[in-house]
């Protein structure tokens, strides 16, 4: 049992509907209203003043939000770009490479979707072929994850695409090691750590990989359109922003090419940039302890939440607990009606939804009818959440084999 957490007192910050059991940070994040006022006093200053904001003060506002980023996440500053989102990171990379006919771009069967889409499209581009690792889900060890993705290295591989911690099941992936071997086969790694920062401790420098890519609008809990791409120093010089701006032709030689180019995309609102640092001083206050107090009791209560549900739709844990963050996953029988629902969702996450109040998702893995459920923590969720949504998923999945059962007769 985990120990009683204050999340009623700490729910307060944030603006969600209190009607709404919200077990879904990991899909979009949720911005605690102190920082969203944050961001609109940003946004009032810009406005009064566009040209002198924009012109003559950005790069020292982005400046001091990479400085905080850099501290927290073990990296020097320069090294870091401000990008609206991890996708926008992943593309930045990939586009920005040289690939030929016959290369192999490396890459695991859970892998964003948004992301894999953008691997092919380079792909298709140039001619090189994707190769995909299939990583099994329930699995018994992060040591086979190792193996899967090893076993298809050939000297044609020349990049991996690599999520840190994966969006369908909520696996934490052994980065470090996969990073590491690869690196000693001579492939580059782009990890695709869109959970990432917050979720986990991170050491940029230390990692090593040649790229990472992450969201800050999830876990540090910023406004939406905040995330970074750190890239390393003997990498930089060929990653160009999706956006070819002014940066490119730039004279100046007090900034290095890489922020010169990423810092101004065109006209844009920075201001979820802007209060990033402020992001981390607040949510470091909300308890004792800091991010390091927060990621352990955000880890128990995703625990006791797989837990509940496992004895609900009783079946063996999925994966070892060290492969679990803040995000858990549990396979539920397959979809009776494959297909049936709008936007492509699950019916039963709409009847989650719409007859019980409770948001989170049931992604389609590894494709329909199988699916997932997969739950969130943060500090505003509460152990009751986790205990309704398990006897709700019993009563709706009873109710599914019960319809099933007169279809057939």
């Amino acid at each position: 049992m985990i120990p009683v957490l204050p999340a009623v007192d700490l729910a307060r910050h944030w603006s969600l509907d209190p009607a709404i059991a919200y077990l879904n940070h990991g899909s979009f994040g949720a911005c605690p209203a102190p920082i969203l006022a944050a961001q609109h006093e940003w946004q009032r200053r810009l406005e009064r003043e566009p040209v002198l904001f924009l012109h003559r003060e950005i790069e020292r506002h982005l400046d001091a939000a990479r400085g905080a980023l850099g501290t927290f996440l073990g990296a020097r500053p320069e090294d870091i770009a401000l990008v609206p989102n991890a996708t926008a990171g992943v593309n930045s990379v990939l586009r920005s490479l040289t690939f030929a006919p016959g290369d192999e771009l490396l890459t695991t069967d859970q892998e964003y979707n948004a992301s894999r889409n953008a691997l092919d499209f380079v792909a298709r581009q140039c001619g090189a072929t994707v190769v995909v690792a299939k990583v099994p889900f329930p699995l018994a060890s992060p040591d086979i994850v190792l193996e899967r993705i090893l076993a298809q290295v050939t000297p044609r591989t020349r990049l991996a695409l690599v999520d840190h911690i994966q969006s369908p099941t909520g696996l934490l992936f052994p980065i470090e090691q996969i990073v590491r071997e690869l690196a000693a086969r001579g492939v580059d790694t782009l990890v695709d750590g869109a959970h990432g920062p917050g979720q986990v401790a991170l050491d940029l420098e230390q990692l090593g990989a040649a790229y990472y890519t992450g969201n800050c609008h999830k876990w540090l809990c910023t406004p939406k359109g905040s995330a970074l791409l750190w890239v390393r120093r003997d990498r930089q010089a060929a990653i160009r922003p999706l956006a070819i701006s002014h940066g490119a032709n730039s004279r100046r030689t007090d900034r290095s090419r890489f922020l010169l180019e990423f810092d101004w995309p065109g006209t844009f609102d920075p201001t979820p940039w802007l209060v990033i640092p402020l992001a981390l001083q607040f949510l470091a206050g909300l308890v004792p302890g800091g991010f390091d107090e927060i990621r352990r009791r955000n880890h128990a209560l995703v625990l006791e939440g797989r837990r509940l549900l496992l004895e609900a739709v009783p079946q063996p844990e999925p994966c070892p607990e060290s492969m679990v963050g803040s995000l858990a996953a549990i396979v539920l029988p397959d979809q009776p009606e494959p297909g049936a629902a709008p936007l492509g969702l699950d019916p039963l996450q709409l009847r989650l939804f719409e007859r019980h109040q409770i948001e989170l998702p049931l992604p389609l893995w590894p494709a329909p009818p199988r699916r997932l459920l997969r739950i969130s923590a943060q500090l505003y969720n509460r152990r009751e959440q986790y205990q309704r949504l398990a006897t709700v998923v019993a009563g709706e999945l009873a109710q599914e084999r019960a319809g099933t059962k007169e279809q057939r007769h």
